[in-house]
């Protein structure tokens, strides 16, 4: 399964929207090959925190300091699950994604996909309550794809997504 997904990656040319860089975000889809699995987090339940308890990918907002959204990327992932990731990982650039929702500032997230020899073991920061690693089996279940409605702010919204055993993984 990862074999064939670095394959078709291996010849995407990624769609990249400019923005400026207070508006710009990105996550790192970290995988492992035997078996195939992700790495996800769970994010803390804060106050005031919109994605809050959801399960995400590692990432967030681009600091100034970074050089680029990769390293964006790898700072993140480090900060979430302290598991260190490298430009010698980085295995594809994906799509930039723009999530549209009137109640939430606009962002743009640049997805990285990085590529590590085996799972490492994470260890949850402070910013998230679990981090653990899911097959990618799991995900490619017919059974898997769910939808169901999610509160953001104070709106709710249909989203579609991946009923997983620790919860609902979307967008």
């Amino acid at each position: 399964m990862l074999e064939a997904l670095l394959a078709e990656l291996s010849q995407h040319s990624p769609r990249t929207t400019p923005l400026p860089s207070a508006s710009q975000a990105a996550v790192a889809v970290i995988v492992v090959p035997d078996p195939d699995r992700l790495l996800l987090i769970q994010r803390a339940e804060r106050a005031g925190d919109p994605w809050s308890g959801h399960l995400a990918l590692p990432g967030g907002r681009r600091d100034p300091q970074d050089t680029d959204l990769a390293m964006t990327a790898m700072r993140e992932t480090l900060e979430e699950t302290g598991i260190a990731i490298t430009p010698r990982d980085l295995a594809a650039q994906l799509d930039d994604l723009e999530p549209q929702t009137r109640t939430l500032p606009t962002v743009v997230v640049r997805p990285f996909l990085f590529l590590l020899a085996q799972a490492l073991e994470p260890v949850a920061s402070p910013e998230v309550d679990a981090a653990f690693w899911v097959h990618l089996a799991d995900l490619s279940r017919p059974a898997a794809r769910a939808s169901r409605a999610i509160r953001l702010g104070d709106t709710m919204r249909e989203v579609h997504g991946y009923q997983l055993e620790r919860g609902f993984l979307w967008g």
